[in-house]
């Protein structure tokens, strides 16, 4: 999956910035599956380990997502303090299997997965030089 260096750039900067809790939001695509934009939302669970993104947040991205003519294509959280590979919690809770899954870990990396019916598959994603 390509990943412009932009919204890479601001999902990382996003899970830099809300240490020591994981940070969370949205991504959308255009009708070709390209990212088009990263939501950088609001953890309502303040925690270390959990997310849950805001739900007001989440309506004003999906509204802004469709006006510009993209859909929401997945989500992003971190890993402030262990890899970045999906938890238990995270492959249950995943609402959407046609979405791609971001998380950034501890150090910084991004990686990309699909979840469905608890099994997971790595999306190899290429970050815009």
């Amino acid at each position: 999956m390509w990943v412009p260096r932009d919204i890479h750039d601001a999902i990382v900067t996003h899970a830099h910035a809300c240490r020591p809790e994981e940070a969370c939001g949205l991504v959308a695509a255009d009708a070709d599956g390209v990212l088009t934009m990263a939501y950088c939302l609001t953890n309502t669970q303040h925690s270390p380990t959990a997310y849950t993104i805001d739900p007001e947040e989440h309506f004003r991205a999906l509204r802004h997502a469709e006006s510009s003519g993209w859909h929401l294509a997945g989500v992003f959280h971190s890993h402030p303090h262990s890899d970045p590979y999906p938890s238990p919690i995270d492959r249950r809770l995943a609402p959407d299997p046609d979405w791609v899954y971001l998380i950034v870990g501890q150090e910084g990396t991004l990686r990309g997965y699909r979840l469905q019916g608890g099994s997971v598959t790595e999306v190899s994603l290429e970050i815009e030089a």
